[in-house]
């Protein structure tokens, strides 16, 4: 099963003018995408799922809200519950699934990316791409930061022109942790280009 081979690992955070940003950049990936793909778009609970049957229903890749206790498969996005935290966890076998928690928000998130980012478990994959999408604020690159203690990351920022607001990218280029900084339309390509297809 395809669970049991995956040795990357695509994240994403997303913010306001997230959605419209996602229905762009989701359609553009490849259904044979050699990763995973995981979403931590700030939306309250309830929103998140019709916007997962949204996306799955305009691209080729399957998306989906991520489920408590769901194993990662590659070719696949899922997209964090609104209104609650999303962690990694591995199981014996080494095999990546998600595990929901009802902590508290985050600098006023849940979800929240930075606490997403930082459950990846140490040393279960080969490589991580990392995408800051339009938002305000500053979530994601400390996550991303705490990744780069244990893994090769390569991270995409999106670029200020097409960014409704130019926050969460435009922090993640300011310390230094952004390896690109690309407009909406080009992401895909790029995440293609990282993780390859199987």
């Amino acid at each position: 099963m395809a669970a049991n081979r995956i040795n990357k690992l695509v994240l994403i955070a997303s913010s306001t003018g997230g959605p419209k940003a996602l229905h762009q950049l989701i359609p553009r990936l490849n259904k044979d995408l050699d990763a995973p793909v995981v979403i931590v778009q700030h939306m309250p609970r309830g929103f998140t799922n019709s916007l997962a049957q949204r996306l799955n229903d305009l691209s080729q890749i399957t998306v989906s809200e991520a489920q408590d206790g769901e194993m990662l498969e590659k070719g696949h996005v899922y997209l964090a519950k609104g209104g609650t935290h999303l962690h990694l966890k591995k199981d014996v076998q080494g095999r990546l699934f998600f595990k929901e928690s009802d902590e508290e928000p985050v600098n006023g998130l849940k979800p929240c990316a930075n606490v997403t980012f930082t459950s990846v478990p140490a040393f279960s994959l080969e490589f991580i791409v990392c995408v800051v999408l339009t938002g305000m604020g500053a979530d994601g690159t400390q996550g991303i930061k705490n990744l780069k203690d244990w893994y090769s990351v390569y991270t995409i920022a999106q670029n200020k022109d097409t960014c409704v607001v130019y926050g969460m990218p435009k922090v993640a280029i300011e310390q230094g942790v952004a390896d690109k900084v690309l407009p909406l339309e080009d992401i895909g390509n790029e995440i293609i280009n990282k993780v390859g297809v199987y």
